[in-house]
């Protein structure tokens, strides 16, 4: 009898926000995913960081993936260890992302599917849907997504909150709206199991919830229709994935993730993210006591780069040998270009400098955190070259801690917070910091 697997393709980091004790893969090769096919969690995240790509990028890059995850799944079954996968394409709660990209790639490598589904509700970050329609719940009031500004995003713009539309829209009229099949509330709540059975030919699904038991209650049916043949594929947001997992409590509380920090050493926080509730959380952050505020002013990066680095290096230093933790982050301001591919290609000169940052932290470091999908990712990939890492849990409601292999070679069991930008309080950010040093 094969084993189910939930295999998660994660286009940022932040896909493991709900969830603990399992493997992020940063390298897709054979022998890597075998590593997370085979072990004991029942999920595992590739992280292939393509929303932070253009869409041709990410096609290729997720192609790639699939190939080597059917090489992987076919040497198991070959070695005597079936594997049954559940796919799930994990992106942005906000409907940012490159779909339906991702999805027709895994469908074209890892199918046929009976049926997709979109399932964006992200309850720790007040995302809900109700009646096929996403919203965001800000400052107490329920906002459709459209009306916010991940909605103008630059690189994936969208004028739908209601699913059907959005599909639509992003499929250019490929999947119409009224070919959408949707469960709204009381389909969530109560019995779809038959209904389910009937799905095929990869039909699009939008899903509504509310609370964490709405998840919960379809997904109990979800895997009694793939445990009868049924295969389905999944885009969605975390939450999705704690009905899926369904973990226990993990192993530390949230209040005791200072347990973690190496020699309560103080630590750096690195800030990439520059959406509006990021810049609100560093104010609150940079008001806390023992930081140190180091600005990275992006303007200056492509005329000035080795002097920028060689000083936020010597400042991060001083700081650390002072008992304080640096606050890098890059400046507020958004900046202007020509094209997508131009922003892009800033983004990446932006990240790779911060990449550096990483790179030449103090080798005693007590802890880090990272703010922003992206930068995360790039934290994990390329700032500390991790191949693979566990996720030990949430130190806050949406925001994950990972720990470096004790073979690290810099930062042996260095824990890392990834603090995804649009997720939390205005105090959020220094709340995370607070618990590690902590003060709680």
């Amino acid at each position: 009898m094969s084993e189910t697997k939930i295999i998660v393709l994660d286009d940022d980091p932040t896909g493991s926000q709900t969830v603990h004790s399992c493997l992020l893969l940063t390298r897709w090769d054979v022998a890597t995913l075998k590593q997370g096919l085979q072990d004991a969690a029942p999920l595992f995240f590739v992280l292939t960081n393509t929303r932070g790509m253009s869409a041709e990028r990410a096609a290729e890059l997720t192609r790639e993936v699939c190939q080597n995850l059917r090489l992987a799944l076919d040497a198991l079954d070959r070695d005597g260890q079936p594997i049954h996968p559940l796919l799930v394409s994990r992106s942005d709660s906000t409907l940012r992302g490159h779909y339906p990209v991702e999805t027709d790639i895994i469908a074209e490598e890892l199918g046929p599917f009976d049926a997709h589904f979109m399932v964006p509700a992200f309850f720790e970050g007040g995302r809900i849907t109700r009646d096929s329609t996403h919203y965001l719940v800000m400052d107490g009031r329920e906002v459709p997504v459209h009306e916010t500004e991940f909605a103008r995003d630059s690189v994936f713009a969208f004028h739908h909150s209601y699913l059907p539309d959005y599909v639509e829209e992003k499929t250019h009229g490929r999947i119409k709206a009224e070919d959408v099949i949707r469960f709204e509330l009381n389909d969530v709540r109560g019995d779809s199991l038959s209904r389910l059975m009937t799905l095929e030919h990869n039909v699009c699904c939008v899903v509504d919830a509310e609370s964490q038991s709405d998840l919960d209650h379809f997904c109990e049916q979800l895997m009694q229709a793939a445990g009868a043949g049924k295969r389905f594929l999944f885009r969605s947001a975390a939450s999705l994935l704690t009905s899926l997992a369904d973990l226990p409590p993990q192993p530390v509380a949230a209040e005791a993730m200072s347990t973690y920090v190496r020699q309560h050493q103080a630590g750096a926080i690195i800030v990439g993210s520059h959406v509006k509730k990021t810049t609100g959380q560093l104010q609150h952050l940079l008001k806390m006591p023992g930081v140190v505020s180091l600005e990275v002013d992006v303007s200056r990066l492509d005329t000035e780069r080795e002097a920028m680095l060689e000083q936020i290096l010597k400042q991060a230093a001083q700081a650390h040998s002072s008992g304080k933790s640096p606050v890098i982050f890059t400046s507020r301001e958004e900046l202007g270009f020509e094209d997508q591919a131009s922003r892009l290609a800033f983004g990446e000169r932006v990240s790779a400098f911060l990449m550096d940052v990483v790179r030449g932290l103090p080798e005693d470091l007590g802890f880090l955190i990272s703010k922003g999908g992206i930068t995360s990712n790039d934290v994990l990939s390329t700032g500390l070259s991790l191949r693979s890492s566990r996720v030990l849990g949430q130190i806050l409601p949406g925001c994950s801690v990972i720990r470096c292999p004790q073979t690290h070679p810099r930062y042996p069991g260095l824990p890392v917070v990834i603090f995804p930008g649009n997720v939390g309080d205005e105090e959020a950010l220094a709340r995370a910091y607070a618990r590690l040093i902590g003060s709680h």
